[in-house]
């Protein structure tokens, strides 16, 4: 019998594919999305982490929304209770090579007598960032928080010459290619598990000189049939 778990699911790529891995091997009952109200969270994605609605619409999952702080502890207690709520016997996350996120996620699962899975973990970044590209995941960059980007690469697709460009960043400015040291923050439009692409049809951007920092929210997506 399958085990039945819940994603933690941002929107953004690895959440995407670690709900991708799932699925072949777990009985997926939910999709949880948490709402940092700050954008400095140290667990969760801030820039479209409110249009996992409707990415979860286009997948086909049932969603929940949990409102955190954003505060460094107060979001894992935050995170706690809602994990808790969901009633499942495991968790999915998207780590790749952040041990501040997993040991959390798993003491929090270990204390909830729950597992905590991580289909990507230890996986390469370059080599697991072309393979999602070859499987058909279409990804957009929304915020980027590093040295060495600018404000082009906001609403760039993430393609071949894209991880390339990523690969020379990482070898000047030391970037993680997967961003997962919070470089940079994405969001998946479209993808083998999805029924329906969703189409951003307005989007504002923001952009702070002094840091050198920006993101872009949604102000308007909708689903749109896949061709």
């Amino acid at each position: 019998m399958l085990m039945e778990v819940c994603v933690l699911f941002s929107g953004g790529k690895d959440s995407c594919y670690a709900l991708y891995k799932a699925m072949q091997e777990h009985d997926i009952k939910c999709l949880l999305t948490m709402l940092p109200e700050k954008s400095d969270s140290w667990m969760f994605h801030y820039p479209m982490a409110g249009m996992a609605r409707l990415q979860a619409e286009a997948i086909g999952f049932k969603h929940f929304e949990k409102k955190t702080s954003g505060v460094r502890e107060k979001e894992l207690e935050d995170l706690k209770t809602a994990i808790k709520e969901m009633r499942v016997e495991g968790v999915i996350t998207g780590a790749i090579a952040s041990e501040y996120q997993k040991k959390r996620i798993d003491k929090i699962c270990q204390e909830l007598k729950i597992k905590s899975i991580a289909p990507l973990w230890q996986r390469d970044s370059e080599e697991m960032l072309r393979e999602e590209i070859r499987n058909g995941f279409e990804i957009v960059i929304v915020g980027v928080y590093a040295e060495g980007f600018d404000k082009s690469w906001i609403g760039r697709r993430i393609d071949e010459e894209c991880v390339d460009d990523l690969v020379k960043l990482n070898k000047r400015y030391g970037i993680n290619i997967s961003g997962e040291g919070g470089e940079y923050e994405s969001f998946v439009m479209d993808g083998p598990i999805f029924r329906k692409k969703v189409q951003i049809v307005k989007a504002s951007m923001f952009w702070d000189e002094k840091t050198g920092s920006g993101h872009m929210a949604a102000d308007y997506a909708k689903l749109v049939d896949k061709n």
